[in-house]
C-alpha cells in the first residue's frame, strides 16, 4: 500500500519541509521564545519524526517518545492566535519550497491548519480564544 508519505517523496521531502520551517522559526522572535533549547536541532528532529510517522512513514517517533500527546507537550507554552499565524506563515513557506502537487499540498496544508488551531491554548493579550 502506498502512503501519502511515499507519494510526496518520503523522508527527504519531510526533511526539507521541516528544515525550511525551522529556518523561519529561528528568526522569528515570537516563536523562538517557545523553544528553550539553545539549538533548534532537537525540536526539528522531533517534529520531523512526528510528520514522518503521521503521514505513513516509520514509527520512530512513537518508539522513542510514546504517544504524541501534542496539546499536553505544548501546554507549558502560550500558543496564542498570533503565534499560530507566525507558525503557519513559516510552514506555508516550507510547503511552497518543496513544490508538492496541488492535491498533495492541499492535503498537507489542511492538516497543518487544523493542527495549528488545535494547539492554540492562550488568548492574545486581552483577547479570547475562539474555536
Amino acid at each position: 500500500m502506498t502512503t501519502f508519505y511515499d507519494e510526496i517523496g518520503g523522508y527527504e521531502t519531510i526533511r526539507r519541509i521541516v528544515a525550511r520551517f525551522y529556518e523561519g522559526v529561528a528568526t522569528d522572535d515570537l516563536l523562538r521564545e517557545m523553544y528553550p533549547e539553545e539549538d533548534l536541532g532537537p525540536a526539528e528532529e522531533r517534529f520531523r519524526m512526528f510528520l514522518v510517522q503521521y503521514w505513513g512513514g516509520p514509527t520512530t517517533y512513537s518508539e522513542q517518545r510514546g504517544h504524541p500527546r501534542l496539546r499536553m507537550r505544548h501546554a507549558p507554552y502560550a500558543v496564542t492566535p498570533t503565534a499560530k499565524q507566525h507558525w503557519l506563515r513559516h510552514f506555508r513557506a516550507a510547503l511552497d519550497d518543496v513544490g508538492l502537487s496541488p492535491e498533495q499540498d492541499a492535503q498537507f496544508w489542511d492538516y497543518i491548519l487544523h493542527a495549528a488551531q488545535f494547539m492554540v491554548n492562550s488568548p492574545d493579550e486581552g483577547g479570547v480564544v475562539l474555536p
